[in-house]
């Protein structure tokens, strides 16, 4: 690590590296994101996994990030063990984090026959564009910035007149009254300038990646985003799109009728998003101070509480609809958001069966949190899973006041062992209506933001 003077101010530079590989599927699997199974059948753009490294000479810390869904456990043990196989050491979950763009076009990585054979396909990549990164590290400095987008995102978990609160209620639905919550538009950006120009540049936006539907494979709007971005920043650069606190963001915009889910969107939202990036390039500045430093907080809680009101209405469910099949992957193919929003006896037994069968399980998650700090008062950090928008603008500006903090979600392995991941909803949404917020959907404990922002707090004391 070295520094120059610019205004005064001595401008902090960090030894990086950077690699990516391909991570398209190359056996049959089903791609995750949605109720039912979706077995894919094209390439529409391509998945990567990219890695980074950075090195002060005294610390060394390390960033994979994969156009995946979500880093569950069993993903997160399979880039592991890949890194172990390929003899690089070093790394372990002290100063490495493995997050995801959680695109719903992408392999499932659990519950799939072929689940073992892709994450150990995964793992490897991850493992080579480790070693990658590893060998061509060069000297760069730092740079920040901030900019906004507020066109794509929309609060999906609305009012309705009647009092509930509906998730994603229907496109010019007269029964909404108002969005429930906030969203987050500030879309942070951290830089890595070399003499050629700018090598890296991570961007992290608060919206959901699920423009497309069907069985292609694909980035969805973050390779959109990256392709178009990286041939205007120096040869050979890589962008890191990252994703925020999202859980109750999509892009949606329910006062119009336009068609969403099509291949079109992504294009549309990405390239949008890649014209704000790029104007906002010549505003970035140098980050002055010195010191790297890289820590993690593990977050514990218990197992999701259900009250045995739940139940005894989980158990009623059940038996009013006992010709239904809902654990059968065909049975689920016709369940949409209309269904839930409804409340169809389909979807009623299919959210009362998830219940049940989390009502016994003992262990609760174990959550890892990452921080990557440069110079005096830049962080680059992450929360598990899909944590709503709140959650993230406590931490960004709560917590990291005066700081300048950029977020990933999915981050890591989503609570560990029997955990795939989930909604992290603020306690405020519990009972309100939507399904973010239902055992199969969310099936952490209630108290997991406010313990997770508690964990964050530990994590800056560090």
């Amino acid at each position: 690590m070295s520094h120059c003077k610019f205004e005064g101010k001595f401008i902090m530079k960090i030894k990086f590296g950077i690699g990516r590989r391909c991570i398209n599927p190359e056996v049959p699997i089903s791609l995750a994101g949605y109720f039912n199974r979706r077995p894919w059948n094209r390439v529409l753009d391509d998945l990567e996994v990219r890695a980074v490294v950075f090195d002060d000479g005294n610390k060394r810390g390390a960033i994979i990030h994969l156009d995946i869904l979500s880093i569950n456990w069993l993903l997160y043990g399979a880039i592991r063990d890949a890194i172990t196989a390929a003899g690089i050491t070093g790394f372990d979950e002290n100063n490495l984090l493995i997050a995801a763009t959680h695109t719903h076009t992408a392999p499932l990585t659990g519950g799939d026959p072929n689940t073992d054979v892709y994450n150990a396909f995964a793992g490897k990549k991850a493992a080579e564009a480790l070693q990658d990164a590893l060998n061509n590290m060069e000297e760069g400095e730092i740079l920040t910035g901030m900019t906004r987008d507020f066109r794509y995102m929309f609060n999906r978990r609305y009012w309705m007149k009647d009092g509930r609160v509906v998730t994603n209620p229907g496109k010019l639905n007269p029964e909404i009254a108002r969005p429930e919550g906030d969203i987050d538009p500030e879309i942070p950006m951290i830089a890595f300038r070399t003499a050629a120009g700018i090598k890296l540049l991570f961007t992290s936006m608060v919206n959901h990646t699920d423009t497309i539907g069907g069985c292609g494979v694909s980035a969805d709007w973050p390779g959109v985003l990256r392709r178009i971005v990286e041939p205007k920043l120096a040869p050979g650069a890589m962008m890191v799109p990252m994703v925020g606190t999202s859980g109750n963001i999509n892009h949606f915009d329910v006062t119009t009728d336009m068609d969403q889910t099509c291949c079109d969107e992504p294009v549309r939202i990405g390239t949008g998003y890649a014209e704000t990036v790029l104007a906002a390039l010549d505003k970035l500045s140098p980050i002055s101070g010195e010191g790297f430093s890289v820590n993690s907080q593990v977050v514990t809680t218990g197992t999701r509480e259900v009250e045995a009101a739940e139940i005894a209405e989980a158990e009623a469910i059940m038996a009013k609809y006992p010709d239904i099949d809902v654990d059968s992957p065909e049975s689920v193919k016709d369940l949409t958001s209309e269904d839930l929003a409804k409340g169809t006896p389909f979807a009623l037994k299919y959210f009362a069966n998830a219940l049940l069968k989390i009502v016994n399980r003992t262990q609760g998650p174990r959550f890892l949190l990452s921080c990557f700090k440069f110079g005096d008062n830049t962080i680059l950090g992450s929360l598990p899973s899909e944590p709503f928008v709140e959650i993230g603008l406590q931490v960004r500006k709560g917590v990291c006041a005066g700081k300048f903090c950029f977020l990933t979600s999915h981050g890591n392995c989503n609570g560990g062992e029997g955990y795939y991941g989930g909604y992290i909803p603020n306690p405020w949404n519990y009972g309100r209506g939507g399904y973010e917020d239902t055992p199969r959907s969310s099936g952490y404990s209630k108290c997991t933001a406010e313990a997770l922002i508690a964990g964050w707090q530990e994590l800056i004391k560090k």
